[in-house]
C-alpha cells in the first residue's frame, strides 16, 4: 500500500498543540535571576532579616540586615550578598558520603567580580550564593497543599581573600556542604554578629 505524499504546494501542518500552559517568552537567564531572588526572600523571611537593593548595583546583589540581642558587634548587622545561578550541574552529580573529603563543586567568576567579593578587609562582609536550577523550567518549581518546593539549592560561600588565577574569568570552588537557608543565615548573621567572619 503506497502512503500519498503532499506536494510541493500543500499547507504545512500546524505543530501539536503544548501539553503544559505556554510559558513566557522572558529569557531563561532572566528567570534563572528572579528564582533566585525569590529562594533570597523566602530565606531572609524565614530567618527573620531584612533585604535592600543597592541602586544603581555596584557589583553586589543584596543587603541582608539581620538584628538580635545576642550581637555584639551592633545591634544590627548586615552582609552583601551576590547572587549567581547556573543549570550546569545539579544535585545529583554532588554525592555525600561520610568520612570522604567536603564535596565542592566549579563555579566560574569574572575577575573584576571575583576581586570585589574576595577583598579582604572590609567593614561589611560579602558572601557568594549560588543556585543550581534545573535545565528544564518545568521542573523550577512544584507547588502542592502542604509545600511550595523550589529545585534545586542554592549555596553559599565566602570568598574573602581567594586569588584571582585567571587571565579574565577565575573558577572558584563551592562547598556542596553550606546549604543557604534560614537556618545558615541566622548562623551567618550570629558569626558576624559576634565580630566574627561569615
Amino acid at each position: 500500500m503506497a502512503l500519498a505524499q503532499p506536494g510541493p504546494d500543500a499547507p504545512v501542518p500546524a505543530p501539536p498543540p503544548p501539553t503544559g500552559p505556554g510559558r513566557g517568552s522572558l529569557a531563561t537567564t532572566a528567570c534563572m535571576e528572579t528564582l533566585q531572588i525569590g529562594y533570597l526572600h523566602a530565606v531572609a523571611a524565614a530567618a527573620g532579616c531584612t533585604l535592600a537593593q543597592p541602586f544603581p548595583d555596584n557589583g553586589v546583589d543584596w543587603h541582608v540586615s539581620h538584628s538580635a540581642p545576642g550581637h555584639t558587634a551592633d545591634d544590627e548587622v548586615t552582609i552583601k550578598v551576590q547572587l549567581k545561578s547556573t543549570y550546569q550541574l545539579g544535585p545529583r552529580r554532588l554525592p555525600a558520603r561520610p568520612g570522604t573529603p567536603p564535596v565542592t563543586f566549579p563555579f566560574t567568576l569574572d575577575n573584576d567580580h571575583l576581586a570585589k567579593l574576595a577583598r579582604t578587609p572590609v567593614a561589611v562582609h560579602r558572601i557568594l550564593v549560588v543556585m543550581l536550577v534545573p535545565r528544564a523550567r518545568d521542573d523550577w518549581l512544584h507547588a502542592g497543599h502542604d509545600a511550595l518546593e523550589l529545585r534545586h539549592c542554592c549555596y553559599w560561600t565566602n570568598l574573602a581573600g581567594h586569588p584571582v588565577t585567571g587571565r579574565r574569568r577565575t573558577t572558584v570552588r563551592i562547598p556542596a556542604t553550606r546549604v543557604f537557608d534560614d537556618r545558615a543565615l541566622c548562623e551567618i548573621m550570629t558569626r558576624v554578629g559576634a565580630g566574627g567572619r561569615p
